[in-house]
């Protein structure tokens, strides 16, 4: 079946939720203990998509999401951004990570961001192959700085240049601007080439 990249909706929240919540329960990978509620998740997408893109993967029901969010609040951090991703278990492998970030990074262009964060959880021998083969850059590993699901863990810090930072940048584009361009549906399906078929 055919595999899609969209911007996602309020009506993802459920979709994303279920994709998220083992994330939570049974794993270290974020450090959220408690499973948001739908109504949670759909304040999170519409709060981020005032500013930023959310993306969700699809084939017959959503698959996989990625979003971008501030790395800090102060305006100062406004050319870089941190990004999050998650696929659901029968979906791995498949590209569909690989196809989210891609349409990630060419909206984040458009938008005038010029480099992407990722922050991740170890040990997680996956999640560092697939940020090494995407370009990210090992930055730092801070040790046992969190303790969740029983135990303390190390997180690394990865970054990913997206565009040359010029010497006098203009103020990012919010997203709501970048969605009214010509070519916006070629921005989102950026991604589209990696996705397998299932």
């Amino acid at each position: 079946m055919a595999s899609t990249i969209r911007i996602a909706t309020l009506a993802d929240a459920d979709a994303i939720r279920d994709i998220y919540a083992p994330f939570c329960e049974e794993s270290a990978v974020t450090f959220e203990e408690t499973v948001p509620t739908e109504a949670e998740v759909a304040a999170r997408v519409e709060s981020t998509l005032e500013r930023y893109p959310w993306l969700v993967c699809e084939r017959d029901e959503v698959v996989g999401y990625a979003y971008a969010s501030a790395l800090r609040p102060r305006r100062a951090y406004e050319w870089v951004v941190e990004l999050s991703v998650y696929v659901a278990d029968g979906a791995r492998g498949d590209g569909v990570g690989r196809g989210l970030y891609a349409s990630l990074f060419a909206i984040l262009e458009r938008q005038g961001v010029c480099d992407a964060y990722a922050v991740t959880t170890l040990p997680n021998p996956e999640t560092v192959r697939f940020h090494e083969r995407l370009g990210f850059e090992r930055l730092v590993d801070f040790p046992r700085i969190g303790y969740t699901q029983g135990e303390w863990h190390d997180v690394r810090w990865w970054r990913r240049p997206i565009a040359t930072k010029p010497e006098t940048p203009s103020r990012p584009t919010p997203l709501p601007d970048v969605r009214d361009s010509p070519d916006w549906a070629e921005l989102v399906a950026t991604g589209e080439t990696h996705l397998e078929s299932a």
